[in-house]
């Protein structure tokens, strides 16, 4: 158990931290509004895998694109629909680089979430028949296992599942074993939103394109971590959001590579999304138009990209070091503290999942709550990797760019209360 002394000499290494790294967290914390409670204490937000905290560039992003700036895209004939066009295609541009895409590659989505059921009900209906196999891992998001049974249920598809190493990693070693002709599709994530574990993503597609088979790549865990290129991964599909990379709710991203994405068809039907309609015959726009059916999230996708130049000043290299010392940092502070068990690999990429005996991880993020210290807790929307952990739930701490010591030295002061509390 860490002493109080311990604990404030933990908050004084913050500054130095920071610069080491290149990433001043303290400043940085300035630019984020959220991070203060309504009395305007300090607020310690150690839930940035649930949704990140939002920079004032970004909310006045969306504020000028709502406001003096707004007009409908791909639609209007004046000028300022002109405009708002040519901005909300350059934030396609701008999120496509950011991953390493090229624009007519993205699709614009309402979130990682429908990005992958976008890739089910279209290229999955389209490519998979009865006795085909899917492969996904004991670690996944329920976003990136239901949509796949949905369609394996349509089309009579098999779903295997990948198991683990011994430190949360999915283990390519058993996924290449398992592998075979009849697999058309790999479903993994990036970086466990439980566990921190990074997948090695271009060995994934190699494994899965040895056999033919397409590979879909959840990110949202990763790019806001980790610098993502797409094309040196050589994977088929990459989902993501918006909300996790400092941007807004309710968009995000599909990239596939452009053959692939050219050759799906529709999944959704309305405007924008056509080229020519007739009661006799409707023809579709080319990709990525003929994905986005009715009026897109125009001020999101501008906030979206604002999100991405937000970051990319700051530089993903940086962020993942500092967030990587703070992880360490983090689990060696809990590891001095009696009755803690932590799960996932010790390089985990900005996320601390651990469970305290005797005392449930609501009972425990309620009364950190009371220090101001939000944290997650429950199931993290991956019941099949907490039956494979043994336990009903964790707490998940999880940092980003304005995460700090003084946030780590608030959690530890927060759990040596509860563990008082609960004697």
């Amino acid at each position: 158990m860490l002493s109080r002394s311990q604990c404030r000499k933990l908050a004084a290494r913050s500054v130095s931290v920071s610069t080491d790294h290149k990433v001043a967290a303290l400043a940085r914390r300035a630019d984020f509004p959220g991070l203060v409670t309504a009395s305007g204490a300090a607020w310690h937000y150690l839930d940035s895998a649930a949704t990140a905290q939002k920079p004032q560039a970004v909310i006045d992003a969306a504020s000028r694109a709502m406001g003096r700036d707004y007009a409908t895209v791909h639609r209007g004939v004046y000028a300022r629909s002109a405009e708002m066009t040519l901005a909300y295609e350059a934030a396609r541009r701008r999120v496509a680089q950011f991953i390493g895409g090229q624009e007519d590659e993205l699709v614009f989505t309402r979130g990682a979430t429908e990005a992958i059921n976008l890739v089910a009900q279209s290229w999955g209906l389209a490519n998979l028949k009865s006795g085909d196999r899917i492969l996904l891992s004991e670690l996944e998001h329920h976003s990136n296992i239901v949509p796949w049974q949905m369609l394996a249920e349509r089309v009579g598809a098999q779903i295997d599942v990948c198991p683990l190493t011994d430190d949360g990693r999915i283990d390519l070693d058993a996924a290449q074993a398992i592998l075979t002709s009849d697999h058309k599709l790999v479903a993994f994530a990036h970086v466990s939103n439980v566990l921190g574990s990074v997948l090695d993503a271009r060995r994934a597609a190699d494994l899965a394109h040895a056999v033919g088979a397409k590979i879909l790549i959840d990110g949202c865990q990763a790019v806001p971590r980790l610098p993502v290129d797409v094309t040196a991964l050589d994977c088929d599909f990459y989902a993501f959001s918006a909300h996790k990379l400092y941007g807004p709710t309710g968009i995000g991203a599909l990239w596939a590579k452009a053959d692939i994405l050219n050759a799906m068809p529709p999944w959704q039907g309305g405007g924008a999304m056509i080229d020519k309609v007739t009661f006799a015959r409707t023809t579709y726009a080319p990709a990525p138009q003929r994905f986005e059916a009715g009026t897109p999230a125009i001020v999101e996708a501008i906030a979206f990209g604002a999100a991405c130049d937000y970051v990319s000043a700051i530089g993903l290299e940086a962020i993942h070091a500092h967030e990587a010392e703070l992880v360490a940092q983090t689990r060696d502070a809990l590891r001095q503290m009696n009755d803690i068990t932590l799960f996932g690999p010790e390089d985990s990429a900005g996320i601390v999942s651990f469970s305290i005996d005797g005392i449930h991880p609501h009972d425990l993020g309620t009364i950190l709550d009371e220090e101001n210290v939000a944290i997650r807790a429950g199931h993290h929307c991956a019941q099949p990797l907490m039956d494979k952990l043994g336990v009903p739930a964790t707490a998940r701490a999880s940092f980003g760019i304005y995460s700090d010591e003084t946030d780590v030295a608030a959690l530890v002061r927060g759990i040596e209360r509860t563990k008082r509390i609960f004697g």
